[in-house]
Parts: C-alpha cells; sequence; structure tokens
C-alpha cells in the first residue's frame, strides 16, 4: 500500500499572508480521497521529529535558536514568517513524515509527504519558508542507519535547491540534481553535483527534452540505491513566483518520466510537495493531485 504522511498542523497555524498556498496541504488529500484514489488507510501522521536526527543535518547552534525561539530578527525575516512554538512543531512533523515515508518506500516502493520539500534550509540557516530540510534529514538518517549507500535527490521544484546543495557538497554519497529559473529565487544559488538552470518562459517540449536528457544523467552518475523527489508545481504557467511555462499535461508528464524511471530501476522513492503559488488554488492542487495520480497508476 502506498502511503502518504499527512498531520492537522501541515495547515494550521500559519501567519496571516501565508495561509492562501497552504490550503492545499489539506486539499489535496480531500481531493485524492474524494476521487477515490486513495483511502484513509493510505494516510499516516508523522510524530515530531527527535534533536539527535535533526542533529545529524543541521548545525547546533542553529538548532538551538529554533528550539528555543531565540533565533535573530534578521533571521527569522530571511525564513519569511515570524517564528514561534506551533510553526516549528509543524515542521518537526513535516520532517518526520518524510523519513517515516523513506522507510514506507523501502517496503512498497513508493511513498508520498503531503507537504515537505523544504530545500531552502542550509546546515545552518532558514530561507524562503524553510525552518528544517526534511529530505536532507531524511537522506542522512537512511546513510546513518546504513538503510542506503547511495542517495539522489531529484529537485524539480522551480527554484533552486540550495539549502540541500549545501548541505551535501562534501557528502560523495548523496548526489544532488536541481532543474530550475536560473534568474529565480533564490539570487545566490549552491553547487549541486547536477544544476540544470532554465531561461524565464521555457516551455512544454524544451523543458521535457532538458529533463529526459538530464534524468539519465543523474541517475548514470549517482547510481542510486534510494531517491527523493521533490516535485513543486511552481513550474505551471499560472505560477505567480516561477516564470516558467509548463501546462498542467507535461507537469504531469514530468512527474510520469521521475517515477517511471524509479520503477523500473526498482529504486524506492520518496516524494515530498515543494511549492506552488498559482492564483486559483484549484490549479495547484490538481497538478499536485496529477502526481499522485501517475503513481498510483504505476504501483499498481
Amino acid at each position: 500500500m502506498i502511503k502518504i504522511a499527512y498531520h492537522h498542523l501541515y495547515t494550521h497555524p500559519l501567519p496571516e499572508g501565508h495561509r492562501f498556498p497552504m490550503l492545499k496541504y489539506e486539499l489535496i488529500p480531500e481531493q485524492l480521497l474524494h476521487e477515490g484514489i486513495i483511502t484513509p488507510a493510505n494516510l499516516f501522521e508523522p510524530e515530531p521529529v527527535s534533536e539527535e536526527i535533526v542533529l545529524w543535518t543541521h548545525h547546533p547552534d542553529y538548532w538551538m535558536q529554533l528550539r528555543d525561539l531565540t533565533l535573530p530578527a534578521k533571521e527569522q525575516r530571511r525564513i519569511g514568517f515570524p517564528l514561534n512554538a506551533q510553526l516549528l512543531a509543524r515542521e518537526l512533523r513535516i520532517t518526520q513524515g518524510t523519513i517515516d515515508g523513506a522507510k514506507y518506500a523501502m517496503q512498497n516502493g513508493i511513498a508520498f509527504n503531503v507537504a515537505g520539500g523544504t530545500h531552502h534550509s542550509g546546515s545552518n540557516w532558514g530561507e524562503g519558508f524553510c525552518l528544517l530540510n526534511d529530505q536532507a534529514i531524511a537522506a542522512n538518517y537512511l546513510l546513518n542507519n546504513n538503510l542506503s549507500k547511495s542517495i539522489l535527490i531529484i529537485d524539480l521544484d522551480v527554484h533552486q535547491g540550495n539549502g540541500t546543495a549545501e548541505i551535501f557538497n562534501k557528502e560523495s554519497r548523496v548526489f544532488t540534481f536541481s532543474m530550475h529559473g536560473d534568474k529565480n529565487f533564490p539570487f545566490r544559488k549552491e553547487q549541486s553535483d547536477l544544476d540544470v538552470p532554465l531561461d524565464d518562459g521555457v516551455e512544454d517540449d524544451t523543458y521535457l527534452k532538458l529533463l529526459h536528457h538530464h534524468l539519465q544523467m543523474a541517475f548514470d552518475q549517482a547510481k542510486p540505491d534510494f531517491v527523493f523527489y521533490l516535485s513543486g508545481v511552481d513550474v505551471l504557467s499560472t505560477d505567480k513566483l516561477g516564470k516558467i511555462s509548463l501546462s498542467k499535461a507535461a507537469c504531469k508528464e514530468r512527474d510520469r518520466m521521475v517515477i517511471q524511471a524509479c520503477k523500473t530501476k526498482g529504486l524506492p522513492l520518496q516524494i515530498s510537495m515543494g511549492g506552488g503559488y498559482s492564483t486559483a488554488i484549484r490549479d495547484i492542487v490538481d497538478a499536485h493531485c496529477n502526481t499522485y495520480k501517475v503513481a498510483f497508476d504505476l504501483y499498481h
């Protein structure tokens, strides 16, 4: 059975001004249940991740400032909203959801986190609405527990996975692949193992051809035994922040290419949702739900 991490804290509470894009975390499982793609049995509620596991990835000084809610105001502005205990509790459960999902993926081939994809958080900073880097923490969990020897992180959010790249810049067992808007946030990029910068306005055919070529390159170079995939839908033409011009159909084909490749190669795959900021919430939810539909079609 395909397992999906979801908790009510994924959607509540968030600061005013950030609640609209976060509605998707509630609406995605509701839509999948409504359409009969999943049943309640597919969903699981993660517990908070432990401090010990966080410290395998993040610097102790940064973590303690998060834990004690003493992060300087300047660093909170970099994250994009004021830090509070409820936001931290949310992040801790999201992170554990990705770890649990990775373990479920080893059993069932694939697993999801309705949230996650917090790839702007580096070893000692938070940024771009990201406090802790869920997939980086989960990757280190697998390595430190001898559950994996070679990991590929595929990041197809429109923004570069700068935090993930920084965390693993000296870790040969983790290969980071980011395909992102060249002129988009973050404006100071880190160096992934494989970066594919995109011009503004890239459309379906060009995007999919680039992905086909570089996806195979990433698998060839990484030789992974486990894959994480960040499937942000801020690549849509309707996205307010993305500057890329993909249709929903192309976004779905993007997901099919990644998921099919992992299934064909027999590689367990954990997927976190990442960004999505279209004006209409339906566009965001539909595109994210397509990721699940592709997976359920391929794994049933």
